[in-house]
């Protein structure tokens, strides 16, 4: 499973990204949130990303932030809501926004994004009821390398990306990645 790139943009074509990862090229599709705050072409990314593999098809999946992508996690899990739509409803809402629509119970705002009908909407406020809006807590962005590797070993030791979230969240800023893992580990023993 391919968790995140770092590379450098090589194409920009909305909503496809090729990044170019030593000398590999990565097409990944991402959100519009995250399309429009993207360097320009040459300039260095990290993407956090999430890997479908399909018969016909191994799709990857780019976000700048762990929100996005648990949001997008939470969205591919409900009946009828395939990757494309998850990418669909993070480009037209925030998941902030999508989160206040879930906790306000607003289908209006979900029908307002394409591909969204009213069943759709209603299907995704019961499912997401509770597992977004306030206690949505992950932060904004990974703040540095050491972090971005200790999230990532979390996840692939099963934690979900909430938790190991919170994990970093109680680690110093400036903690090394296997000292980190460690007392990360402590903490989501307790």
């Amino acid at each position: 499973m391919i968790g995140r790139l770092t590379g450098v943009i090589a194409e920009k074509s909305p909503p496809l990204v090729l990044v170019d990862v030593n000398g590999v090229g990565y097409e990944v599709d991402v959100p519009m949130s995250t399309f429009y705050n993207l360097g320009g072409l040459g300039e260095r990314v990290t993407l956090l990303t999430h890997q479908v593999v399909r018969e016909d098809a191994h799709l990857l999946f780019g976000f700048l932030t762990i929100e996005e992508r648990a949001t997008f996690r939470q969205l591919i899990k409900i009946s009828g809501v395939g990757p494309r739509m998850a990418l669909s409803i993070l480009s037209g809402l925030s998941v902030q926004e999508l989160a206040q629509a879930i906790t306000r119970q607003e289908a209006g705002r979900l029908v307002k994004v394409p591909g969204i009908g009213k069943k759709t909407a209603e299907r995704l406020l019961l499912e997401l009821k509770g597992k977004l809006g306030p206690d949505l807590a992950l932060p904004a962005s990974i703040a540095n390398d050491a972090q971005g590797d200790i999230l990532q070993a979390l996840v692939a030791l099963g934690y979900s990306d909430k938790e190991a979230a919170s994990a970093l969240k109680a680690l110093p800023a400036d903690i090394g990645v296997s000292e980190g893992i460690k007392q990360a580990l402590k903490a989501l023993a307790r």
